[in-house]
């Protein structure tokens, strides 16, 4: 394996895995095997197989899939590779075993690319860090790689990575501009939620989102579209969207999942579907050379693109599918560093994530000032003061937050005590906690309150007087703290899943934590077990 090839051996858990400059070059690939196919170029498609018959490509799917599942299979035929497969029914994880212990022992057996699709959402970026780690501690030859095949209604990035190509294919090959209509379940569609990052590919990006309230965009992509710089409009129904006269010229229509929402959607589903379902009386209505996209499977009731389009100049969706494998061949061939050598990137520096959270104030430049005191707040000759927390909210949430910060803290135990209080105007309330004895605080112990109790001041008080008093501000991540948890049910993460991964938290420009497996977004309130129970 060529040393310089920065594919080689690479995951693909979420879309952004590969930068865009990493998947344009990725794309050319594909465009010249695709040309190859099609000529039966033998010679040319020869360049891009692995023929390594000992090098072991393992399917493992634990939900049901059929085209991207037999996609990725004959993209490993093609490659003269060995295939191996695992399903749900017959895996180690029935049996309680961890994804760790079972991907570990097949990582053993010399595989080297896993294809995974689960339920368990952020399931791919946890097995490239155990199991990378595993590989290193035995010595094994190579470090395994995971292509992320669908993880609950996270992402679908080999999904986005052939709905990109063609895209482009019908672009004339230009990424200046693209202007797309998203149709259909946008709230369970992970195809269509892997677009918030994945058509950043385009220079200047136009999205237009149709769907009911039910089936709406979960608001953490419509934000992400938006920091992306995209332009975003909302309608509730394609007959909404008609009656406006800025139609895009690419839409992409998504199944309906309403079997997953319950009897009270289920009562009311001919409405929901007829909102989404493109009819013949709309067809005077498109523009010419407007193209349809679909990631399959239809409905064959109720198809959101009906069958009587299957021959008219709207469809995209069957060249679409049969881009999937070519895409997926591409793909393994760079992963499995057969092609890519010759791709240097753009160098780039990576900017510093900016660590000034915790802010210590310089006292002996400060002019002593009479020492105001809160109502019912005494002073203490030593411990320690947190002050200002949750500054403008509500009595009721303050003190219900005072108990979430000395659980964090561990100072349930010790003397002192919380109170509600209101600054110099007696009109905004705020929280103080204030605790005697012997503190020292250490980095990790502010971390952990600046997380809690972001905004608050610190002050640490010894003979009467503060001798060190600190601002904390919400930290850039969040994580190696037992306490933590992501409140998906479905992220690897999360406690109900009993795989004991530790939450990781990354601060968003709004200032809330996204969880670092599945992305769910999460206020610093939320983060906390003890919150959650």
């Amino acid at each position: 394996m060529d040393k310089q090839n920065v594919f080689a051996g690479r995951s693909l858990c979420v879309i952004e895995d590969f930068s865009k400059e990493e998947r344009m070059y990725l794309f050319s690939q594909v465009k010249t095997l695709k040309q190859a196919m099609e000529q039966r170029d033998e010679q040319k498609l020869a360049s891009y197989r692995i023929d390594d018959k000992d090098f072991g490509i393992y399917e493992v799917f634990l939900e049901n899939s059929t085209r991207t599942k037999e996609s990725f299979r004959n993209a490993a035929n093609f490659h003269h590779a060995k295939v191996s497969e695992m399903s749900a029914e017959n895996a180690s994880f029935s049996k309680g075993e961890s994804y760790a212990d079972t991907f570990n022992t097949m990582i053993g057996y010399y595989n080297s690319i896993f294809i995974v699709r689960s339920k368990v959402e952020g399931l791919c970026k946890y097995l490239e860090e155990a199991c990378s780690a595993y590989a290193q501690r035995n010595s094994l030859y190579r470090k395994p790689a995971f292509i992320n095949a669908g993880d609950g209604k996270h992402e679908h990035p080999t999904q986005e990575l052939l709905d990109e190509f063609t895209f482009l294919e019908d672009n004339n090959w230009s990424n200046d501009s693209l202007h797309l209509a998203l149709v259909g379940d946008l709230f369970h569609g992970r195809t269509v939620h892997s677009k918030a990052d994945g058509l950043k590919i385009f220079k200047s990006v136009k999205v237009d989102l149709i769907a009911p309230e039910e089936l709406a965009m979960p608001e953490f992509y419509v934000e992400r579209m938006k920091e992306n710089g995209y332009s975003v409009r909302i309608f509730s129904s394609i007959e909404e969207y008609l009656a406006q006269d800025d139609i895009a010229s690419k839409w992409y229509f998504t199944r309906p999942q309403l079997e997953r929402m319950g009897d009270r959607i289920l009562q009311k589903q001919e409405e929901l579907r007829r909102s989404i379902t493109f009819t013949k009386e709309f067809l005077p209505k498109i523009k010419e050379g407007t193209k349809f996209y679909h990631p399959l499977p239809r409905h064959k009731v109720t198809p959101t693109i009906p069958t009587f389009l299957d021959e008219t100049p709207l469809n995209g969706w069957e060249r679409q599918s049969i881009n999937g494998m070519y895409v997926r061949i591409v793909l393994l061939s760079l992963i499995a560093g057969r092609i890519g050598s010759d791709f240097v990137p753009t160098v780039k520096k990576e900017e510093a994530v900016r660590e000034d959270y915790i802010t210590e104030i310089d006292l002996t430049s400060k002019p002593m000032k009479e020492k105001h005191v809160s109502e019912g707040v005494q002073p203490i000759h030593n411990g320690i003061v947190i002050d200002h927390i949750l500054k403008g909210d509500n009595p009721g949430e303050i003190r219900r937050h005072m108990r979430l910060i000395s659980t964090v803290l561990g100072l349930d135990e010790q003397k002192g005590g919380d109170w509600v209080s209101t600054g110099n105007d007696d009109q905004t309330y705020k929280g103080i906690i204030f605790r005697p004895g012997s503190y020292d605080l250490d980095r990790k112990q502010l971390k952990r309150l600046s997380a809690v109790a972001p905004g608050c001041t610190l002050n640490l008080i010894k003979d009467g007087r503060v001798i060190h008093k600190f601002r904390l501000y919400l930290p850039p991540r969040i994580y190696n703290f037992e306490d933590l948890a992501c409140t998906n049910e479905a992220c690897i993460s999360n406690p109900e899943q009993n795989e004991g991964v530790p939450a990781m938290f990354q601060r968003t420009k709004e200032n809330t934590f996204v969880c670092a497996y599945c992305n769910k977004t999460h206020t610093f309130k939320e983060i906390w077990k003890r919150h959650n129970k």
